[in-house]
């Protein structure tokens, strides 16, 4: 019987790209996400690429009942999962303090806290009765150091930081890992969805040096997901070699 992973916003970035290899690796995968148009291209991709079985749950991670009762709806094998991907997050708006939206607040803290927490909640049992699983968080650089501007996105990731560790000592007695992964600067959609559309101020974001991207990141949960019993990797922080940390970027070709 294959391994079965759960991937939460795989529609497109790191999501897809964790889903993707571990498809390749032979995991049978559940992909969750809030636009079923892409969930089901990428369901009948990995299908025909690969010949595992894909399930798909249409929902948005910061409705708690929507999440309840699309994992409730699950088979049972299903709901037992050997790893789980807290991808799904967002950051929105890059404003100072006082100028920033409290939607945009709202939805940031809603996704990228509450959505972890109910997702997690939803699929713990069936890992505690058996006394193993992998809980993955994928979480930023900002939660390590806050910069300018960055406010409650940074405040996010720093909360998931903390309910990493403390997954990691309450889970301890079930055997459970739990590994959060910080990517620094990588070229996704991620600064398409910050700055509201806006392509040129995203694309200005990774101009001059070399980001990550998104297969970077998938690279990394795969190695973490496949060490021994034994192993856990706490916690891993990881930027292209043109990032030290928030506030460090090397641009080499900008004059």
């Amino acid at each position: 019987m294959n391994k079965k992973i759960c991937v939460t916003g795989a529609t497109s970035g790191f999501g897809k790209a964790i889903a993707t290899s571990f498809a390749r690796q032979g995991y049978d995968c559940l992909i969750t996400g809030r636009r079923e148009d892409r969930l089901l291209a990428l369901a009948n991709e990995l299908r025909d690429q690969y010949g595992v079985t894909i399930q798909t749950l249409c929902f948005d991670v910061r409705n708690r009942e929507a999440v309840d009762q699309a994992i409730a709806s699950l088979p049972s094998d299903w709901q037992s999962l050997d790893v789980l991907v807290n991808n799904a997050g967002l950051a929105l708006g890059r404003d100072p303090f006082d100028q920033a939206s409290i939607e945009d607040w709202e939805t940031m803290i809603d996704t990228n806290i509450k959505g972890v927490l109910y997702v997690t909640k939803a699929f713990l049992e069936p890992m505690k009765q058996k006394k193993s699983g992998h809980i993955i968080n994928i979480g930023s650089t900002a939660a390590k150091e806050v910069y300018e501007k960055g406010n409650v996105y940074c405040a996010t990731k720093s909360a998931l930081d903390a309910i990493s560790q403390s997954m990691r000592i309450d889970l301890l007695s079930y055997g459970i890992k739990v590994t959060t992964i910080h990517p620094g600067a990588a070229e996704t959609e991620f600064s398409v969805v910050r700055f509201k559309g806006n392509q040129n101020q995203a694309a200005a974001v990774y101009e001059g040096y070399q980001p990550l991207v998104a297969e970077d990141i998938a690279q990394v949960v795969s190695f973490c997901a496949s060490l021994p019993p034994h192993v856990c990797i706490n916690d891993l922080v990881m930027t292209s070699t043109s990032q030290a940390n928030s506030f460090y970027l090397h641009k080499p070709d900008i004059r």
